[in-house]
């Protein structure tokens, strides 16, 4: 028998940031520095996935020759600019945290976002005060899917990675969850992806945050 849920570790992009729909024109602003026109048509190619694996994607199809780290840093530096000013949160983001925390749930964030554009969007929304632990995708060598960003969350709260419940909406999230050996339950987008490709990935589809304290205390 599994152990009781005692911390809920939640992935920011898609998840607490309604961020999905500014990363096409994210990356519409920095595509369009390297002289391509992008319309978003390759949103689900890069959903969930690290910066480096998303710049690797992009120079592919596009055929970019500038370096990676350099579009690595020009990407951080356009999202970090939206990501101060611009994205908003979902709705009940603050009434579940509440409610979690309420139940003695440990909170944590594990984001593939770079910290400086993490960070300051927590900030901006009074989020930071509610999350012992936040890892950002700077901080990890191998992103989602490999499970390092999650394994380390766990081991930053001192807790078995089966002790901990993954909230993602992306299928590299979800595989990044299980392959650490958590519980993952997804809540896609449902603007940009089809729920029903998440039934057998995930432990759980959500339709939204305010299932997750429900399905802890089944």
């Amino acid at each position: 028998m599994s152990p009781p849920i005692r911390a809920v570790i939640f992935d920011l992009d898609g998840v607490l940031a309604d961020s999905e729909p500014t990363w096409d024109e994210i990356d519409a602003q920095l595509l369009g520095e390297y002289g391509v026109k992008y319309r978003g048509e390759h949103h689900r190619e890069v959903l969930g996935v690290n910066y480096q694996l998303a710049i690797e994607f992009y120079k592919k199809t596009f055929n970019i020759s500038a370096p990676t780290e350099e579009m690595m840093k020009r990407r951080g530096e356009i999202a970090t600019d939206f990501f101060a000013h611009k994205i908003g949160l979902f709705p009940h983001v603050k009434e579940v945290l509440e409610e979690l925390r309420h139940m003695k749930m440990r909170l944590a964030v594990a984001t593939s976002s770079v910290s400086a554009s993490a960070r300051p969007f927590l900030d901006r929304h009074l989020l930071t005060k509610y999350f012992e632990v936040i890892i950002t995708g700077d901080e990890i060598e191998r992103g989602k899917p490999h499970p390092d960003i999650y394994l380390r969350a766990a081991e930053k709260l001192g807790l078995a990675p089966n002790e901990c419940l993954v909230i993602e909406d992306s299928l590299s999230g979800v595989a990044a969850g299980k392959a650490a050996g958590m519980r993952v339950a997804a809540i896609p987008d449902r603007r940009f992806v089809d729920p029903r490709d998440y039934e057998t990935a995930a432990h759980n589809v959500l339709v939204d945050l305010t299932e997750i304290a429900p399905l802890i205390g089944e």
